[in-house]
């Protein structure tokens, strides 16, 4: 008997396991109690990773020996390592009892109570060991792991800082770390620890993973080259590591590199073609590309996958809406909702979808979901504000307009800017808002580098961008100017983008530029870059902040010279435009500081098209519902604009003219109820609050003629449909304030020669209004007036409009060739 143990003994320190077992094996069948075999066979199925006989074994030495502290440790290990961590953790605590001062079995005892998100526990029973043992690494380090869990990240770094001085070649130490550095955003701390740790791999730690924590934390310094090339190793190490893929294409679109990015999503999808999540990120890429409908099918892929990722159904919805998928992304958004009933860009995405439907006071129910998950909800108070407006509820409007003040005071993004500038006549505060919006969400970008100084050309090449080159306000007036322009002297490109709708105005559009470009399905990288390639000297921004503008583009450089135009009544208040075209009464020389911009100053601010066809039908006041008798005043600008002080002022005139009607267009029923129960609020009957329908520009022109007199809006004055009223003969009767969009009226009636008809007060404008209604001959007056002007005066001479825009282009081109900074520039 002693001749087989010190064989087999012999055998086990030789590490000839199986036939050291073996031996045992033979003495047991002889003497099953023999102590000494007994321990050995256990300890060596334990090294063997046989766990389950190392259970048995451990059991049948505990049966003999119930005090023994080691076995109880051991036979603990083996259920930990099976996952029975209850049975484990009974075992640790027996191995404790029996051996007060275990340090191995509290450290032991500690993971497990990890494992089981214990980790208050799992502190304490590290410290205890500790408490034996100050020296060991592995108790300090596992401590380190627990404390990064409780979120006591100054305490796990110096845990780790710990473990690394007791045993400074310990990679996992080093490893975790990082992780706890990367956390703190010590970026660079991190880097270095995940050096190290790669120093002293390998071990239990894999090389591959810490070339890939270290990518996320050079990241985090904003060294994104040198990140690619950290996931690329761990990559050539681990060519299947699915994870480095992605956050390499992570990182590549970061970087703008969105088709490096997309190869990198394929091979990870290639690798893992279960995982929704990859599909997912694959649809961001594809969107950033904007190969839309590709994206769509990429956000269903991963719903067939899972159908149950709310963030999923949010994307798809997104880009639904940007293909004019309204109702198709309602129903995306609404699936997330019922999976996230608090998901705040599902509620938010529902309501801009619900707007482009025209189900208004549904989507101010969404926003007002969003405000109430979360009250500081960027930008949201002031779009939620601009969709009441559109349908004339005015509820809470004091409340929301005091708030938005103190709020873009306060430096706060509590607002998107064009909402602003209906709701308050304050250059001042248009410029917070679009400064703000501007400095975080178009942030001026150098990515594409500095364009190269250029010289003289035969032509100065403009590009015009819109995604408005339809049916839509700004083309009804620009058109002509695009026909009108000198080709011996310009070229000129369209960059469209938007709804493409072929209707006549586009077609026309089409005819008009020298080059026609649809860039909707490109992205603003690839936009800007074209324009670069295309030579074009000055890029005009017909859009600014209205809706589907890509300000990006701009923020890019997509041109030496980049100017704000038409759309947009104020300044963008970006660093990359560099001028705003204006004329003195929009932006009086005063007010220059409250405008980012430089201001290019014309004679006469508005384009407009000398050829736009008034119909020949003559409506009869019957067919549009207008009393047989009585003066009809008339306002067809957009609800929004029409403030309460604005239709109190209304009220006053109606209660004053007898007889008199008020004929809007109001678009909505919604905004139509509102009014009318507003007017009846003032004591006028609700009859005397006419409706006009959305008519075909031409009729809608010649129904202008029945009017008698258009009263404008304040903030926001009229602009294209003032045009349109005085085109047809129609007066228009303003009321001027103090930021560009309040002043337009008062610009369009100064280049027709009727300043008689621009008001400063809310009394003198409702005074002339009264004095126009009730005395036939000074209106007579006025109208034909009218009539000799429109076409003697530069408002319609779009040929003179177009020379002065030339002459301007011109002055600020040799600006540019000549190194000269933009500077204020009048003709």
């Amino acid at each position: 008997m002693a001749q087989l143990l010190r064989n087999a003994q012999s055998l086990q320190g030789a590490g000839q396991l199986a036939e050291a077992a073996a031996v045992y094996r033979s003495i047991l069948a002889t003497d099953p109690g023999h102590w000494e075999s007994l321990i050995a066979i256990a300890a060596i199925a334990l090294q063997r990773g046989e766990l389950e006989n190392a259970i048995q074994w451990y059991g049948a030495v505990l049966a003999r020996k119930p005090d023994y502290a080691e076995a109880y440790y051991k036979r603990a290990n083996a259920l930990n390592g099976l996952g029975r961590l209850e049975a484990a953790l009974a075992d640790y605590d027996r191995a404790i009892k029996h051996d007060q001062r275990y340090a191995y079995a509290f450290c032991n005892r500690g993971t497990v109570l990890e494992r089981l998100n214990r980790w208050d526990d799992a502190l304490a029973s590290y410290e205890c060991a500790l408490a034996i043992e100050p020296d060991d690494f592995l108790a300090h380090c596992n401590r380190g792991s627990v404390l990064r869990k409780l979120q006591r990240l100054n305490e796990s770094l110096a845990a780790f800082d710990r473990a690394i001085a007791l045993k400074n070649d310990y990679a996992e130490a080093h490893f975790y770390r990082g992780h706890v550095a990367h956390q703190l955003r010590r970026y660079a701390e991190a880097v270095a620890s995940y050096d190290e740790a790669i120093k002293f791999t390998p071990g239990n730690l894999l090389p591959f993973v810490a070339y890939a924590s270290r990518g996320h934390a050079l990241v985090g310094l904003g060294r994104l080259e040198d990140a690619l090339a950290s996931y690329d190793r761990a990559i050539a190490m681990q060519p299947d590591y699915v994870e480095a893929h992605v956050n390499r294409a992570d990182v590549l679109r970061q970087m703008r590199r969105y088709d490096a990015a997309l190869t990198g999503l394929d091979k990870a999808i290639e690798l893992s073609p279960a995982d929704d999540a990859l599909f997912n990120r694959r649809g961001l890429v594809l969107r950033d590309l904007r190969r839309l409908h590709e994206a769509i099918s990429s956000y269903e892929s991963a719903i067939a996958l899972n159908a149950d990722c709310a963030e999923t159904h949010v994307n798809r919805g997104h880009v639904l809406l940007e293909v004019g998928r309204a109702q198709a992304a309602v129903a995306s958004y609404e699936r997330a909702i019922q999976l996230e009933p608090e998901n705040l860009g599902a509620h938010q995405g529902r309501a801009i979808a619900l707007l482009n439907l025209g189900r208004i006071e549904d989507a101010v129910s969404s926003f007002s979901r969003v405000l109430a998950l979360n009250p500081d909800q960027k930008y949201l108070l002031g779009v939620r504000r601009h969709a009441q407006m559109q349908i004339c509820d005015w509820r809470g409007l004091a409340e929301d307009s005091a708030k938005l003040i103190a709020g873009l005071q306060a430096g706060n993004s509590i607002t998107t800017p064009f909402p602003m500038l209906a709701l308050v006549d304050s250059a001042p505060l248009h410029r917070i808002a679009a400064q703000l919006w501007a400095q975080q969400q178009f942030p001026a970008d150098d990515a594409l580098g500095v364009i190269p100084p250029r010289q003289r050309a035969d032509r100065i090449r403009v590009g015009y961008f819109s995604p408005d080159f339809r049916n839509h306000p700004v083309s009804l007036l620009s058109a002509e100017l695009f026909e009108t322009h000198d080709r011996s002297r310009f070229e000129i490109t369209a960059f469209a983008f938007g709804e493409g709708a072929k209707d006549s105005v586009r077609m026309r559009l089409e005819r008009a530029f020298d080059r026609f470009l649809d860039v909707s399905d490109q992205s603003d990288f690839e936009v800007a870059s074209l324009a670069r390639k295309l030579g074009i000297d000055i890029a005009v921004d017909l859009g600014g902040y209205t809706e589907h503008t890509r300000t990006r583009i701009f923020s890019l450089r997509a041109a030496p010279i980049q100017i704000s135009y038409l759309g947009y009544l104020g300044t963008m208040g970006a660093p990359y435009i560099d001028y705003l075209v204006a004329d003195e009464t929009v932006i009086p020389t005063g007010q220059q500081e409250n405008y980012a911009e430089k201001i290019l100053y014309l004679p006469s601010y508005q384009v407009n098209d000398s050829q736009r066809r008034i119909a020949e039908r003559n409506f009869t006041r019957h067919e549009l519902g207008l009393p047989a008798a009585g003066f009809v005043f008339a306002c067809f600008n957009a609800n929004y604009k029409i403030m309460p002080a604005t239709f109190e002022s209304w009220m006053r005139i109606l209660k004053r003219v007898p007889g008199s009607v008020l004929f809007l267009y109001a678009g909505n029923q919604v905004a139509e109820r509102n009014l009318s129960q507003s007017a009846d609020s003032h004591g006028i009957d609700p009859q005397r609050i006419v409706f006009g329908k959305k008519l075909a520009f031409a009729e809608y022109l010649a129904r202008l003629r029945t009017m008698d007199l258009f009263l404008d809006t304040l903030p926001y004055n009229a602009g294209t449909t003032a045009s349109d009223a005085l085109w047809v003969g129609l007066p228009v009767l303003t009321r001027s304030g103090q930021a560009f969009a309040a002043r337009v009226g008062a610009s369009l009636l100064r280049a027709l020669d009727l300043t008689e008809l621009i008001t400063a007060t809310a009394g003198e404008y409702e005074e002339l209004a009264v004095k126009l209604a009730t005395t036939p001959t000074l209106l007579a007056e006025i109208r034909q007036k009218l009539a000799r002007n429109r076409l003697s005066t530069p408002l319609f001479d779009t040929a003179l409009f177009t020379k002065n825009l030339e002459a301007a282009y011109e002055q600020i081109h040799a600006r540019y060739l000549a190194g000269v900074a933009p500077e204020h520039t009048r003709l």
